[in-house]
């Protein structure tokens, strides 16, 4: 028997003891496991568990204090918590800490039977009863479906999804059954499923609005735009004045370009209900993309002001790159980062947030240390590892050969429309972007998930058993196949352009998929923004990226993401024909603007034209990081940012290697 299962045996029998009474054993075994393992979840639950039940009200209060700093998220620990409080007659308090349960997980029962009692007691009937109605929707659930729900939301996702497979193997066409394997997806990525779980759902209960709610969440993370819009608008049209429904149109309104509409409905909502976060949050988003800077500010610090545990309310004022926090701001931060309800997405922000404060005030040490916990929350959160990027980095070297472009060359789609600017996030591709859209022959749009999507679908169903089928399938596609590819790329894209001739796609992760752009889009340009290594791979650790991007949570990942860009660059270099990728260093176009504009006007067979120096002057919606710094006159203050850090640095110099790190 090993090691772990030897601990969840012994933690059974804990758990046996308690119900037997034997709280002292329980506690026994538990102090036990903490011996050698201090911070294992499991162990200080039982701790906190047989404390309270043996009347050690001290202990079980050090005990869950423990297990929240090692899992703040865990409904239980606040479920134990509030039963910890009712014990010792604090009811305020018990009933804090089931709201927290049920909101990091919903399957706790006993947690909305004790919130419907004590808000029964207190006299809010109305909130007694949206209690009482959850606590016996989950009590409804099939029993299978009920621990779905218990493992999505305790962290064993694969569980769940095992046993949400199997219930639907014989309930085929149930639609919570079809709802939560859709979110499970939706939590691992896999978008394309839940979409199709969502949209089939619907169609068996097209009056079900959590069944609409989620799907319009999943077509925004593929970037359905219009799609998630339309079902934003169905919404609405069941009921145009409900604040949630408004709230929804506002937000796809600008995910889909229309400012305008997605403002007017997000200060609708804030007239109902001024002092809702994630509205005031929402508007923030909005506010910035279109370039009210101030009055973004002011929504952002509207919601930390109401709730200061909204972490995205801190981190994007922080994200603004140019807001600088006060010292009260500052404290209030900290507070909340040492707060142990916090939940696991805000603690995120916050560290983000709180980097870019200590930063700031030349608190470089703090603020590695910030940056570095944020990396470590998040990186907790996703499935990345470097084996697996190389081991698709080498899959597109071994297909994709100079006598694949000889022999497939040229049959794609004639359109010379698209501008492709990729690379690595945080290379300058957002100031590439700003100056060619300054042009007007050129619309800059965002960063198009449309060439990933179509590299998605050439790999088929059989992605985990043949991980190569793309790009290896490129060898087998007729001429009409790529053509159709390229047309299809051109039709789907038409609703993010305006009027100009062509279109920026500034989708850096494209950089993987230039074989199959070659090949469906043989006239399209393709920009490499590239920018010297320590300073890309520095900012990016700073970022907390909204979707993707998962190499960055990790000064070694992030290393090792970098040099095999660039020995994929290399190998496209190699094998594609001479001048068909145009290189631009972010420190060149720092040094020498217009020489850098001119040399990309004249690739992309433009005529000069003096706008695209004035690029901060050009008013369009930007959505990327930077953002606010794109829309100022072009400064170097970015370059070596990384250099008061390096003492912490060693990690992402060993991974780059002695030909891309300093030495």
């Amino acid at each position: 028997m090993t090691e772990l299962n030897e601990q969840d045996a012994a933690l059974k029998n804990a758990q046996a003891h308690i119900q037997a009474g034997n709280f002292a054993a329980a506690s026994e075994i538990a102090q036990a496991i903490l011996t050698t393992q201090p911070a294992h979840k499991n162990a200080l639950y039982i701790a906190a568990v047989s404390a309270r039940y043996g009347g050690r009200h001290a202990d079980a209060t050090a005990r869950l204090a423990e297990l929240m700093t090692v899992a703040p998220d865990y409904g239980r620990a606040h479920q134990e918590e509030g039963h910890l409080k009712r014990a010792l007659g604090d009811m305020a308090g018990a009933l804090r800490a089931y709201e927290r349960a049920t909101r990091f997980n919903p399957a706790l029962i006993a947690s909305w039977t004790r919130q419907a009692e004590l808000h029964a007691i207190t006299g809010n009937q109305q909130a007694a009863a949206n209690a009482r109605a959850q606590a016996e929707r989950m009590t409804a659930l099939p029993r299978e479906l009920l621990a779905v729900t218990n493992h999505v939301h305790e962290g064993r996702i694969f569980r769940g999804e095992e046993i949400a497979r199997a219930f639907l193997r014989h309930h085929p066409t149930h639609v919570e059954a079809m709802r939560l394997l859709a979110d499970i997806g939706s939590r691992l990525s896999v978008h394309e499923d839940a979409d199709f779980l969502l949209e089939s759902a619907i169609e068996l209960e097209p009056d079900n609005i959590q069944l609409r709610l989620d799907y319009i969440q999943v077509l925004r993370k593929r970037q359905k735009y219009t799609l998630a819009l339309e079902q934003a608008r169905a919404l609405m049209a069941r009921d145009p004045d409900n604040p949630v429904f408004q709230s929804h149109f506002a937000i796809e309104s600008m995910q889909a370009g229309d400012y305008e509409t997605a403002l007017d409905y997000f200060d609708r909502v804030l007239a109902k209900l001024p002092d809702d976060p994630a509205t005031l949050v929402s508007h923030g988003h909005a506010l910035k993309t279109y370039g009210r800077s101030d009055d973004a500010v002011a929504s952002y610090q509207a919601a930390a002001r109401v709730a200061p545990g909204q972490g995205d309310a801190w981190y994007g004022l922080a994200n603004l790159k140019t807001y600088g926090f006060s010292d009260e701001e500052l404290a209030r931060m900290e507070a909340q980062a040492a707060a142990p309800e916090l939940d696991h997405l805000s603690r995120i922000h916050i560290a983000f947030a709180l980097g870019k404060a200590y930063e700031d005030r030349g608190d470089h040490d703090s603020a590695f240390q910030a940056f570095a916990r944020g990396n470590e929350l998040k990186h907790q959160t996703v499935r990345y590892t470097t084996a697996q990027m190389h081991a698709e980095f080498d899959a597109q070297k071994a297909a994709g050969t100079a006598d694949l472009f000889s022999e497939q060359g040229g049959k794609g789609s004639p359109s010379p429309d698209p501008i492709f600017i990729l690379g690595l996030p945080r290379a300058g591709s957002t100031l590439i972007e700003q100056i060619l859209a300054s042009h007007p022959d050129v619309d800059g749009t965002l960063e198009l998930p449309n060439i990933l999507s179509l590299a998605h679908r050439l790999r088929g169903r059989k992605q985990l058993t043949d991980r190569q089928r793309y790009p290896r399938i490129l060898h087998e596609l007729a001429a009409d196949d790529l053509k159709a590819l390229g047309e299809d790329y051109i039709e789907n894209t038409r609703t993010h352009r305006q009027s100009a001739p062509f279109f920026t796609d500034k989708m850096p992760n494209n950089f993987r998929h230039i074989g199959l752009i070659h090949l469906i889009l043989p006239n399209a340009k393709i920009i490499d923004a590239r920018r010297n290594p320590m300073d890309c791979c520095w900012s990016g650790f700073k970022q907390l990226f909204a979707e993707g991007q998962e190499f960055t949570y990790s000064l070694d990942n992030i290393g090792n993401y970098y040099r095999g860009y660039v020995d994929l660059m290399d190998h496209w270099d190699a094998v594609l024909p001479e001048g068909r990728i145009l290189r631009v260093q972010h420190e060149d176009v720092l040094d020498d603007l217009e020489g850098q504009v001119r040399r990309l006007l004249d690739y992309c067979g433009l005529p000069f034209d003096p706008a695209c120096i004035d690029f901060h002057k050009t008013e369009r919606a930007v959505r990327t990081a930077s953002s606010e710094q794109v829309r100022r006159p072009l400064n170097k203050s970015g370059l070596e940012q990384w250099r008061p850090y390096e003492a912490h640095l060693e990690p992402l110099k060993a991974a780059l290697g002695p030909d891309l790190a300093p030495q």
